[in-house]
């Protein structure tokens, strides 16, 4: 039985058809990568995925509609962090990633051991520890983002949802974010990413969904998705191959230059 199942959704935002899928099946656990050009439907279909947009068809997890799901519950199944996620409040680290453990505790009670546990797990493994009591407006975008993605990693929901959580980073830490991810793919649950580098997305991602136009234009394996042909039809671009621990993938040209 899947864990997160698609089954004839649609998504019309002002009575225009944005998002079309017959049909997507997600196991228990692995790191699947969302891809695919700028407007292409990635962040929509993440959303529906989180049951955070309305649709038409079902999302189900373990055969429960997450439409109708409980807030509550669904707080405890899926952590969800948004493109260009911003935190407004002067809160520290520390304050922004105890939010994350709010779906698990009752109104105004204590926090409990497995919760500073969850806490310092998650801020370690992004290296925003040592940042645990500085305000996150004082933070630079990188380390701002970093926390933010601790706060959605102390949730530790069976269902982990980020959108392009490398955009702001340096290498060093896009490289530790996707190791991260991949860990907790491993090890907690089932997570879904939407990316824009296709090296990290191969390299990382142990299943890729190509969406394109609003549709699913290919799902499989890196080797299964990211071919020349799909690459022009759907980027508009074409690329060179090398491989060095993986696949490295660079766009030399647009196929309409």
């Amino acid at each position: 039985m899947s864990t997160l199942s698609v089954h004839g959704l649609s998504v019309h935002f002002r009575n225009r058809l944005v998002l079309d899928v017959a049909r997507l099946d997600f196991s228990s656990n692995g790191l699947v990568g969302l891809i695919g050009a700028n407007g292409a439907g990635k962040t929509t279909l993440l959303r529906a995925l989180a049951g955070l947009i309305r649709v038409h068809g079902n999302v189900r997890y373990r055969d429960q509609d997450l439409q109708t799901m409980p807030t509550a519950q669904r707080a405890r199944c899926v952590a969800y962090l948004p493109q260009n996620a911003d935190a407004q409040w002067p809160l520290s680290v520390e304050q922004l990633v105890a939010l994350g453990r709010l779906p698990h505790r009752r109104a105004l009670s204590a926090m409990q051991d497995t919760d500073r546990q969850a806490m310092r797990w998650a801020m370690a493994a992004v290296d925003v520890g040592h940042l645990a009591q500085r305000p996150i407006t004082a933070l630079s975008g990188g380390e701002r983002s970093r926390a933010l993605l601790a706060r959605s990693l102390a949730v530790q929901a069976p269902l982990l949802m980020v959108d392009e959580p490398t955009a702001s980073l340096d290498p060093y830490h896009q490289l530790l974010i996707m190791e991260v991810l991949s860990n907790y793919a491993r090890n907690k649950g089932l997570v879904i990413s939407v990316l824009h580098d296709l090296n990290l997305a191969a390299r990382f991602c142990d299943r890729l969904v190509l969406v394109h136009d609003g549709a699913i234009a290919a799902d499989g394996t890196s080797e299964q998705v990211l071919g020349d042909d799909e690459l022009a039809r759907c980027y508009q671009v074409r690329v060179v191959r090398h491989q060095h621990d993986g696949p490295i993938i660079v766009p030399i040209a647009r196929t309409d230059a």
